[in-house]
């Protein structure tokens, strides 16, 4: 049965607009209104469960499961708040910082000798030249200009005494030579006088004295072992309530041709008003008691019967949108509604007029529906009856 007024299919529609496009506060506005005129309604219900947290919407789905016990989509909705709710306390991920390729490694197993300056070794002994080269060459690897100077010359020494040596023995056998060297060599021979020899002294000089220093000893840090990271479970995600398909469209039959007036007499003039007969699945529209027109429609099924009795036509609507549990039919062309969701309309999801098909609205073919609907006018009577 098309339970809902139009001014309540009309809020249904806006809210799910709003909700469309993520208008969350629009929307649940609009199901609150929703929910305040026709209470008896799944549908508001659970745009409201998808647009609160999910204690809230654990109370709006037990609202729409006891409108619609079997309703698909309240119990896939009762699920979703559940586990919502199940997880709104996650585990808090305790992390600690880990040790980065950057950083140095340190080594034990042989430790790094400090670099000592040699000018300060200098400085704390005996300012002698011998003490300043021998603590140079304690040292290796590390010479300061002097001491690189005094080797230079140390190494050429020897090389220049051979060759003083040499030249001074070819002066002393030229011939013009031999008699004054044999004097010299006579006068002074008493006279000589014993030098040390050059290595001796050069022994003396670069004899090198080792100074015991002190080697510092590297204590490792411990290492940081990396704890479990916790992973953060992500909570489910609002999904947006699925959009009714609309039924396809079935192929219509030949139009019902209306029934004129008998004889091709017009009518008599008198007040308009319809009579619904449901057991023969007919409409009747009058003018006083001259019949105008009749058609074959499709009422309630016995599972949402036609309500029965005398209600009047109070809007029309030329294309509106029928909505209820498990159906969504947009743009239902020449509506009249008489009676809460209740009213004559065209129908074009199926043809099998003359056998109970609707939810309890009266369904006429397209073509029958528009003369109606240009016929009667808001305030005509209708008669429903058995």
């Amino acid at each position: 049965m098309e339970s809902e007024t139009p001014l309540v299919s009309e809020t249904l529609m806006d809210a799910r607009r709003a909700l469309q496009r993520g208008d969350r506060q629009t929307a649940k506005r609009l199901a609150e209104l929703a929910v305040s005129q026709a209470p008896e309604l799944e549908e508001p219900w659970l745009i409201l469960a998808a647009l609160v947290d999910p204690q809230e919407s654990v109370a709006y789905l037990k609202k729409a499961l006891v409108i619609n016990p079997q309703s698909r989509f309240a119990r896939k909705g009762m699920h979703w708040a559940v586990t919502r709710l199940r997880n709104q306390n996650p585990p808090v991920a305790v992390t600690e910082k880990l040790p980065t390729s950057a950083e140095p490694n340190i080594r034990t197993s042989a430790p790094i000798q400090p670099m000592v300056d040699p000018t300060t070794i200098s400085a704390m002994q005996a300012p002698s030249k011998h003490a300043s080269l021998r603590q140079a060459e304690s040292r290796p690897g590390i010479q300061t200009p002097s001491s690189e100077l005094a080797s230079r010359r140390l190494s050429l020494f020897p090389l220049l005494l051979l060759v003083a040596c040499v030249l001074a023995g070819v002066w002393a056998i030229w011939p013009g030579n031999v008699v004054p060297v044999q004097a010299f060599l006579r006068k002074n021979i008493s006279h000589a006088q014993v030098t040390p020899s050059l290595p001796a002294a050069l022994a003396g000089v670069l004899k090198p004295t080792y100074t015991a220093t002190f080697t510092p000893t590297y204590t490792p840090t411990p290492t940081y072992t990396p704890t479990p990271t916790y992973t953060l479970t992500p909570s489910p995600t609002n999904t947006p309530l699925p959009t009714n398909t609309p039924l396809p469209t079935n192929t219509p039959l030949p139009t019902w041709t209306p029934i004129p007036i008998p004889s091709g007499e017009p009518g008599s003039g008198g007040e308009r008003w319809i009579d619904v007969n449901l057991s023969e699945q007919r409409v009747y529209a009058y003018e006083g008691s001259t019949l105008v027109y009749s058609f074959l429609v499709s009422t309630g099924t016995w599972l949402h019967p036609t309500v029965t009795g005398q209600f009047n036509i109070y809007i029309k609507l030329r294309y509106t949108d029928m909505a209820g549990p498990g159906y969504y039919l947009p743009d239902v062309p020449y509506t009249m509604y008489f009676y809460s969701g209740y009213g004559l309309h065209g129908t074009y999801w199926h043809s099998n007029f003359g056998v109970p098909m609707s939810h309890g609205c009266i369904n006429l073919s397209i073509p029958d529906s528009e003369l109606l609907f240009n016929w009667a006018s808001v305030g005509t009577l209708v008669n429903i009856h058995y």
